[in-house]
């Protein structure tokens, strides 16, 4: 088992009265996705800062690849990688020689850069690209650049800022495939913030965040099984006829002919059982899964929509100190 490479305990940030986080405490394991869900104000991105050693806290605990957050911000610093949702790129440059800028903040040589670069923008499709002019590149080229720029002194922990905010379908597949492969090819960890629903599905886990406080954490598939059930629709000629055809199934039967609901937590475990009860008169049958969207709904009592950042580039970066 992976040890964790991030660790938060009782985690606080006051605003004056204003409590913008409140007793968090959460770990990350090493090498594994992890989703940082919440509406806006939740706290999330205050707890990203405090992580990123950008923000103090103002009680509790966090230490990052094993290093405090306020004692030993310069080796934290060392550490992680950041992405940021707005770009940073210098497009009056190539985007090799942003690379290197980059590198030399990090007591890189170019030589050394040049060498690190080359896996990695073949990684993301930018190897024939790397001697042009950021400002000829698509928005999608630039953020997968960006997020090779965050890997170039390879770093034990990135942080991503909304990693796809404003590409197209098709750039947003290409960063998640991208982003998928970094823990098992350079062995990071990847610690991101999203408001896309579809994309919380490739986190190994997702934390959801309300109010300052994290109201869930959990795989994908436990965070559905924790607060929303599985429906079986059964389209039949006529109810189950056996009176005790459902006991010990745990599940709720709702509906009349034609068309029944049949609401349980797992709907594999007991889909056989069902078509058996309904016998020959069976005409259709569906199963329907909850989805991250119900389950954020039923946590926060927010739209998933709610989330969707609305801040400008000029307030973003105040906001993380750029």
């Amino acid at each position: 088992m992976p040890a964790d490479v991030i660790a938060v305990e009782q985690l606080e940030k006051r605003y004056g009265p204003v409590e913008a986080v409140r007793g968090v405490t959460f770990t990350v394991r090493a090498e594994e996705v992890f989703a940082f869900l919440g509406p806006n104000g939740a706290g999330k991105t205050t707890t990203i800062k405090i992580l990123a050693t950008l923000l103090d806290p103002s009680g509790g605990r966090a230490s990052v690849a094993g290093h405090d957050v306020v004692r030993e911000r310069g080796r934290v610093r060392e550490a992680i990688g950041i992405v940021f949702q707005d770009p940073t790129l210098d497009e009056r440059l190539t985007a090799m020689e942003n690379l290197i800028f980059h590198g030399l903040l990090y007591g890189l040589s170019a030589r050394q850069v040049r060498e690190r670069a080359e896996p990695l923008l073949r990684l993301a499709g930018l190897e024939e690209r790397a001697q042009s002019l950021v400002r000829t590149y698509s928005g999608g080229m630039k953020r997968r650049l960006e997020l090779v720029r965050g890997l170039i002194h390879t770093p034990r922990v990135l942080f991503l800022d909304e990693p796809t905010v404003g590409l197209d379908p098709q750039s947003r597949a290409q960063m998640w495939q991208l982003i998928r492969e970094l823990p098992r090819n350079y062995g990071v960890t990847v610690f991101m913030t999203t408001h896309y629903m579809d994309e919380a599905e490739y986190a190994d886990r997702i934390a959801i965040m309300d109010h300052g406080r994290i109201v869930a954490l959990d795989t994908p598939d436990g965070l559905k099984r924790q607060v929303a059930s599985d429906i079986i629709v059964v389209e039949a000629d006529a109810p189950p006829a056996e009176p005790g055809w459902a006991d010990g199934l745990d599940l709720e039967l709702r509906g009349s002919v034609p068309r029944f609901e049949i609401r349980c937590r797992e709907a594999d475990r007991v889909l056989a059982r069902v078509v058996e009860a309904f016998g020959g008169g069976v005409r259709r049958v569906e199963v329907r899964r909850p989805t991250l969207d119900t389950v954020f709904l039923t946590l926060t009592g927010r739209e998933i929509r709610d989330e969707a950042p609305d801040e400008s580039p000029r307030r973003r970066m105040g906001r993380w100190g750029r």
